[in-house]
């Protein structure tokens, strides 16, 4: 069954990662904790982390949480682990920009629960702790225009993974707009490939200036990072520039 939020996350009570935390390490009657880590441990209207224990675990980031539980994981975190364990880790965890619960992103807040992505990085910081050389696997695809905030809460994890010295990767092939392959129809053998997300936070952030620009500018969108058309990407550095110093450029002719 799809989950449609249907209780103010604000009316929960204590949605604290440490508290969560402590009780996801505790045994649970429903799964097997030196298997799985489930935070929260229970199916609410949040989650946090969902993944398996191991050494080396990839950390896959998508935009919000469906309905996946330990033991029982949906076509996107069956893709996950599939594609985890093909490029050579022993385990996942699947993490999320946003950690609201909803089926479709069309259900998620339309403002951001400040207090829910707090309560995320410290999460987000816990994963990447797992390990002294942490993988990122950017995942969310398209979905990340769904809502603005979204964008400044994955530059806050783009700032700490920075802090952790993590290690951006993507997989399959991106959007026409550059946005970073979905999990989902990946084939099971995808290899990772090398991913700048602040390239990429940079490149879309001149894409919505050049949009803004309107006329001949705003359909300039064929570009691919980090390795694609150099010269497309230094068109929409320069549109960047423009839009966030409040002086206008004019290309060349």
């Amino acid at each position: 069954m799809p989950h449609v939020p249907t209780v103010d996350i604000r009316r929960l009570g204590d949605i604290r990662f440490d508290t969560q935390l402590e009780k996801a390490l505790a045994p649970s009657p429903d799964y097997d904790v030196q298997q799985w880590l489930f935070v929260p441990n229970e199916y609410t209207e949040y989650r946090y982390i969902l993944g398996t224990r191991g050494e080396r675990p990839l950390i896959c980031i998508g935009i919000n949480p469906s309905t996946a539980r330990p033991g029982d994981l949906d076509p996107t975190l069956q893709s996950v682990e599939r594609v985890a364990r093909n490029n050579g880790f022993d385990s996942f965890i699947m993490f999320n920009v946003y950690a609201q619960r909803a089926t479709s992103p069309d259900d998620m807040e339309r403002t951001c629960n400040p207090e829910l992505h707090r309560e995320n990085m410290r999460a987000f910081a816990y994963a990447l702790s797992l390990n002294p050389r942490p993988v990122v696997w950017a995942a969310w695809g398209t979905i990340i225009e769904k809502r603005d905030y979204l964008w400044t809460c994955l530059e806050d994890m783009i700032a700490l993974g920075r802090e952790y010295g993590a290690q951006w990767v993507t997989c399959g092939r991106r959007s026409k707009a550059g946005h970073p392959h979905h999990p989902l129809y990946l084939r099971a053998d995808s290899v990772t490939e090398p991913f700048d997300p602040e390239a990429y936070v940079l490149a879309q952030q001149a894409r919505a200036a050049a949009a803004r620009l309107g006329g001949k500018y705003a359909g300039r969108r064929n570009f691919t990072l980090p390795d694609g058309s150099a010269r497309s990407l230094l068109f929409y550095e320069k549109i960047s520039q423009w839009y966030f110093k409040t002086h206008i450029y004019l290309p060349e002719q």
